[in-house]
């Protein structure tokens, strides 16, 4: 090849390559033109490790948590999107933190499992907007800190595995359905692997996706849980082992695996991504996150555009488009990465995200909401 020739084929590497890298910086400063973080009223207490569920009334209650180490609350409140502000509600039975909240079909919200001190819990309970009180209910077969809970599509609530904090390793394999019609726990089919900190995402088709976390150690393995029959079968592994990550359901029906760490926990932060296809029950690596996070709400937020929110573990909130495949920073950012935070879709479309704690055990009482 002649000297013009190569020159020429350089220069219209150069232009591509210039070209494109603008097109990816406009395009995400498109995007950060009309989404955007701001600050918002802070909660009453700080608080990180708490849950937050969307009350039919369009209010959300949130719950437990802790302020530091071995220092939780009982205590619970309501924000409310017409005011802005934050109201204290009925106190918890237990102080908990790592619990999970389910919003039932009745319009209660079940509460169970978590660390209450040094241990974990088999305590559960029932909130009730109309009375805004708490009363404890069944048991659940096993203590868990940390499990995973998945509405079903008839309204029972699947849980799945966590800590039963018994000596030095008691990652759980086991799992239990909530029947709502009797308000009772009931043993179902045991996972193939000891799961704990993982993600757990209803797929159109009623099955649960089981992915990630750890058991005897970190694990790239994943599980399919069928309602149908109770048990759970294996199915493709993801790319990258990792726990505390988080995971979202697509439009298409795809899942959304991103972020969380590796064996090295606060060292090892992931900025990857993948995606699961139920359709060939494998993981596919997609693009980065613009930013390593970990200890992130299980579940990212799908927006009404279809769009998924990632917030938690770092200053910067994204937002992943299936379209493009890429994820987008959005303008405005968080004062510090708040890890262990809630994100909460509103009724308008906006986000409240409240708490979390930075790089030490101090948690926060701030909040922010995201505009889309």
């Amino acid at each position: 090849m002649n000297r013009s020739r190569l020159l020429l084929v350089a220069c219209i590497a150069f232009s591509f390559t210039i070209s494109f890298a603008v097109a990816d910086a406009a395009f995400r400063a498109a995007a950060s033109r009309v989404e955007t973080v701001t600050p918002a009223a802070p909660m009453l207490q700080p608080r990180s490790g708490q849950t937050a569920t969307l009350l039919p009334d369009g209010k959300v209650l949130i719950a437990g948590g802790m302020r530091r180490n071995q220092d939780f609350f009982r205590s619970a409140e309501l924000y409310d999107p017409a005011t802005g502000k934050f109201q204290p509600t009925g106190e918890m039975t237990e102080r908990r933190v790592g619990h999970i909240a389910v919003l039932l079909r009745s319009g209660k919200v079940l509460i169970a499992g978590g660390w209450v001190g040094h241990g974990t819990t088999d305590s559960a309970e029932l909130y009730d907007p109309a009375t805004r009180k708490f009363t404890a209910t069944a048991k659940l077969t096993a203590r868990r800190g940390e499990p995973r809970a998945t509405m079903l599509a008839n309204g029972d609530v699947l849980i799945t595995g966590g800590d039963d904090h018994d000596g030095a390793d008691g990652h759980l394999a086991s799992a239990e359905v909530f029947r709502a019609a009797t308000l009772s726990f009931q043993a179902t089919g045991a996972m193939h692997h000891a799961h704990e900190a993982h993600t757990a995402t209803l797929l159109n088709d009623g099955k649960v996706l089981i992915a990630g976390g750890k058991g005897e150690s970190l694990t790239a393995r994943a599980e399919l849980y069928d309602p149908k029959t109770g048990t759970f079968s294996e199915t493709g592994s993801l790319v990258t082992a990792r726990y505390k990550h988080t995971a979202g359901l697509l439009a298409d029906g795809r899942v959304l695996i991103a972020g969380g760490s590796d064996e090295r926990d606060w060292s090892g932060n992931l900025n990857s991504a993948e995606v699961y296809d139920p359709r060939t029950g494998k993981f596919l690596l997609t693009p980065s996150m613009n930013d390593s996070r970990f200890k992130l709400p299980e579940e990212a937020v799908q927006l009404q555009d279809g769009k998924l929110l990632v917030a938690g573990g770092s200053r910067e909130v994204e937002i992943f488009d299936p379209a493009s495949g890429r994820f987008l920073v959005v303008l405005g950012q968080m004062n510090d990465k708040w890890h262990y935070m809630t994100e909460t879709r509103l009724r308008d479309g906006s986000v409240l995200l409240a708490g979390g704690y930075p790089n030490s055990d101090q948690a926060t009482a701030q909040t922010w909401i995201y505009r889309p």
